[in-house]
């Protein structure tokens, strides 16, 4: 049976229509999952992410313990409140699961995992210090909900119900955190656009999503939100990467610090790694709509889209894709490829993402087609 989150019964009131996902029963639309799109670059949307599990690790040795579980270098956080995105590696240097680590301060840190890998996520850490030479408590909070309201008008919806953070709320850089006696309220999201999401108790999130809804949010389902971090050009797990997947072949390199000094999980494949293939982001040129698992033919070889949709915001449709690299690196933007959709070639061009940024276009306009 699938599992349902403290606001399961307010989405079936508001005439969701629900899914199954890694294993919870969530929305995927309210009834246009266009116009819920629209609503979050345009204004303000709501999203429930429950489904996805904070992990509290705490201890006199916990920096060091984080710093060689992630890819990413934790002591880059060099005051409490801030944030970052990283890969959790295993030995092979594949993708365990990609989240973000917040520093509550020098003692404490909060992981966000994906709801899918929440369970083995959980074990993985907890494998990594079974010897103890950490010493660290770590607590799964499954007594906690998260709400994601994201878009341009994402703040003045989030202080519109609690005035009295205005000071705060304002003073909140991109991927920082502050912990308030009735949430922890992060500038995080996975929308491409600004925006919060909001960890409270479970029994305090139906109150807080209706405050949001009666302050101009509209809810917003599983359905606008792929479309949405896709154009953001950010990766799904287990579409665009998985534990056979390391981070250079998937986009991701960025999260990855090798500097000297530091031994983590993953660190000595990484190194040793000869990657054939790499991402590249894809706009089709031709009428079709991309989707994952579809070949893409390039003059270095056949690769495969990871991800694939019409984008709303741009009018045509947009991937990601995994492709042979042409020496060291992936094919250039502007190079020109092909996609097989429904037994047709059709042509694409190669770009850069992120697509789309805060409601406007990254792209630079490709060659004419044909």
């Amino acid at each position: 049976m699938p599992r349902h989150t403290p606001l399961f019964d307010a989405h079936v009131a508001l005439g969701a229509r629900m899914v199954d996902f890694g294993g919870w029963e969530m929305p995927l639309h309210y009834g246009s999952q266009i116009d819920e799109h629209h609503q979050v670059r345009r204004h303000a949307g709501l999203f429930d992410v429950s489904h996805m599990l904070s992990l509290d690790l705490t201890g006199p040795r916990v920096t060091d313990f984080l710093r060689h579980l992630l890819a990413n270098d934790v002591a880059r956080l060099n005051r409490d409140g801030t944030a970052l995105y990283t890969c959790m590696l295993n030995e092979r240097g594949g993708v365990v699961d990609d989240l973000i680590v917040y520093r509550l301060d020098n003692l404490r840190y909060r992981l966000v995992v994906n709801a899918a890998t929440a369970a083995g996520d959980e074990n993985w850490i907890r494998s990594r210090n079974a010897a103890g030479t950490f010493d660290l408590e770590i607590a799964a909070r499954r007594d906690l909900a998260m709400i994601a309201v994201q878009g341009p008008r994402a703040r003045e919806v989030l202080t519109t119900i609690r005035p009295y953070t205005v000071n705060t709320v304002n003073g909140l850089g991109r991927f920082e955190v502050v912990e308030l006696p009735w949430a922890l309220v992060a500038r995080t999201g996975y929308t491409g656009e600004d925006g919060f999401e909001l960890t409270v108790p479970a029994g305090a999130a139906t109150g807080l999503w209706n405050d949001l809804l009666q302050a101009g949010a509209k809810p917003c389902g599983l359905g606008a939100r792929d479309t949405l971090r896709l154009e953001a050009g950010m990766n799904l797990y287990g579409t665009d990467m998985d534990d056979t997947v390391s981070p250079f072949e998937c986009g991701l390199r960025w999260t990855v610090d090798l500097s000297p000094g530091r031994d983590f999980v993953g660190r000595m494949a990484l190194e040793q790694a000869h990657p054939a293939a790499g991402q590249v982001g894809l706009r089709l040129l031709d009428k079709g709509v991309l989707r994952s698992h579809m070949r893409v033919r390039t003059a270095s070889g056949e690769g495969t889209v990871t991800s694939g949709t019409f984008s709303p915001t741009l009018g045509f449709s947009i991937a990601l894709a995994r492709v042979p690299l042409e020496g060291s690196h992936p094919p250039m933007p502007g190079t020109s490829v092909e996609v097989e959709v429904r037994d047709k070639w059709l042509s694409a061009v190669i770009v850069k993402p992120p697509f789309v940024r805060n409601g406007k276009s990254l792209l630079v306009p490709p060659p004419a087609c044909g």
